[in-house]
């Protein structure tokens, strides 16, 4: 049975976050608000956690998963930024984007793409996840929490746990979000390409 964990959006009570922190450490399996909608995740090496996030949303081993970050600091430590994506990061960063870029080996290899040894990273603009992320200390690996044969991702945490409490280890409440995408930011190839335009907005690039 999933713990329910009603952490307050702009005010997160620390005794919840270091609780959410201890089962991310054990190998659980989170469900938590970002800027766009609700994701779920795992701890960055937990192999046999990840294989189950892949079974609940039923994923083959070709889905991309993504980092989410606390800054460009961290983001340095598991991909490469050159100056040109250093620079559009941190003008559109926190906020909802998922920037691609060549992943460094501190990323396991499972959780790159296969042949293009690419990562997603985020800077997510959501309190909660912000404080986690950060007394946490290190990313969390992510992807939207979308069941399978559904098009968007759940909205409401009610009906997260309605569907996912025997499941995941804990569902975070931080209110009903929006099924927003991030808009995704291709840096691999070298110049910055919007290769899929969500809530994000990036001006300089339209």
């Amino acid at each position: 049975m999933a713990q329910y964990f009603e952490i307050h959006p702009e005010n997160p009570q620390s005794r919840l976050i270091y609780q959410t922190i201890e089962i991310i450490n054990q190998g659980g399996i989170i469900v938590y608000p970002t800027d766009s909608s609700y994701a779920i995740g795992c701890h960055l090496d937990d192999k046999q956690a990840i294989d189950k996030i892949r079974r609940i949303r039923q994923l083959d081993q070709k889905h991309d998963f993504s980092l989410l970050c606390t800054d460009l600091s961290q983001v340095s430590q598991f991909t490469k930024v050159s100056n040109n994506a250093h620079r559009l990061i941190k003008t559109l960063t926190p906020g909802a984007f998922t920037f691609i870029l060549d992943a460094t080996k501190e990323v396991p290899k499972r959780l790159q793409h296969p042949k293009k040894k690419t990562i997603g990273v985020r800077i997510p603009d959501n309190l909660i996840l912000q404080t986690l992320l950060q007394t946490l200390g290190e990313p969390l690996i992510s992807t939207t929490m979308t069941l399978p044969q559904q098009t968007i991702a759940l909205t409401d945490p009610y009906d997260i746990r309605n569907c996912l409490e025997h499941e995941v280890d804990l569902i975070i409440d931080g209110g009903i979000l929006n099924a927003d995408e991030t808009t995704i930011i291709n840096f691999a190839d070298g110049d910055a390409n919007i290769i899929r335009q969500g809530k994000g907005i990036a001006t300089m690039l339209n």
